[in-house]
């Protein structure tokens, strides 16, 4: 059952607010190979710390009055003049396309990954995906055509 995000974001951030773990199965397939939308399912936790590079995010990013809801790995930070951050975003299964976010649309960071069987996948190989940016045409065309088909048929 799908439930929307303009009503599953506002729970989650009382959720995170209030300290508390939320598990969710996340759609799409811009974190592929990490995070396989549908079948996998993400830990999201408040944010203890300053995002670091590599951290897999939960955004909320303002887009002509509404909110588009992502959940993508900061690849970048940019600082203006005046010394303010721009987080930058990037899902690991797009080869172009990035977001641009402020500290205070940050709602969550990803702490785990389950998956449909219990296993939880290392964070730490997402950190090493973002190093192989020029092979990811390959590698995502290998994963979606070989492991896929054997992990989750």
């Amino acid at each position: 059952m799908r439930v929307a995000n303009e009503i599953l974001i506002p729970e989650f951030r009382q959720y995170i607010a209030e300290r508390k773990e939320v598990l969710f199965t996340p759609s799409g397939v811009s974190m592929r190979p990490f995070i396989e939308g549908d079948k996998d399912s993400v830990v999201l936790t408040a944010l203890e710390r300053d995002p670091r590079i590599g951290d897999i995010l939960l955004v909320g990013i303002p887009v002509n009055g509404a909110t588009s809801y992502v959940l993508h790995r900061l690849v970048r930070l940019e600082h203006d003049q005046q010394g303010k951050i721009t987080y930058v975003l990037q899902g690991d299964g797009n080869l172009f396309g990035e977001e641009r976010c402020a500290r205070e649309d940050i709602i969550a960071r990803i702490t785990a990954i389950k998956t449909p069987d219990g296993r939880t996948k290392t964070l730490t190989r997402g950190r090493l995906w973002f190093y192989l940016k020029p092979l990811r045409k390959w590698l995502l065309k290998l994963y979606r055509h070989t492991w896929l088909k054997w992990c989750y048929n």
